[in-house]
């Protein structure tokens, strides 16, 4: 099961994720954490990991008080760790696969948004935070960012996965591999 929550004033995408066993993951809690957490109980999870996929405040704000809450364990990139404000339970690394109930979500680093940009990819969908939009990349304008970098690593690791995979990204709505291959300006 997937729940998309648009929280706080910059309408970050926050998903809940669930899997069979009713273990779930939540990627990006931005910020209104109780409206998360109520989304949470709603569907009946229990939450294992809180699962960043940068470390800018519009995806991770609402991260300390969701821990206290659900006393899940938080992942991210060590290079995107220092502004988080708690210590991270995990040191998400390319290739590293979380298990979730029957499956599993793989991280992808992709660097160009911020250094330690990942994406999450589980069966039939990618969770690709600020690194691809629907129609745009992410900015990388910000400290640490790097447009060539984030040019390669959508090319490099969301492309080859397969035309048919669902993108769900940090802000706006979800698209496909396959669309943005084809109609992304920054892609052609």
């Amino acid at each position: 099961m997937l729940r998309k929550l648009m929280v706080g004033p910059y309408q970050a995408n926050c998903y809940i994720l669930g899997a069979k066993s009713m273990e779930g993951a939540v990627i990006d809690p931005g910020d209104e954490t109780f409206r998360i957490v109520k989304e949470v109980s709603k569907l009946g999870l229990t939450i294992r990991y809180i699962l960043l996929t940068h470390g800018h405040m519009d995806h991770t704000g609402g991260v300390a008080e969701l821990k206290r809450i659900t006393q899940a364990r938080v992942g991210i990139h060590p290079l995107d760790a220092g502004g988080l404000g708690i210590q991270p339970d995990m040191r998400l690394e390319d290739g590293q696969k979380i298990p979730l109930g029957a499956f599993h979500l793989t991280v992808l680093h992709t660097p160009g948004h911020s250094p330690g940009g990942v994406c999450f990819h589980a069966p039939g969908v990618v969770f690709t935070g600020d690194t691809l939009f629907a129609g745009s990349i992410g900015r990388t304008d910000f400290p640490g960012g790097d447009h060539s970098l984030l040019i390669k690593a959508v090319r490099e690791k969301i492309f080859p996965l397969g035309d048919g995979l669902r993108i769900y990204p940090g802000h706006g709505p979800a698209s496909t591999v396959g669309q943005e291959r084809k109609s992304n300006p920054f892609f052609r």
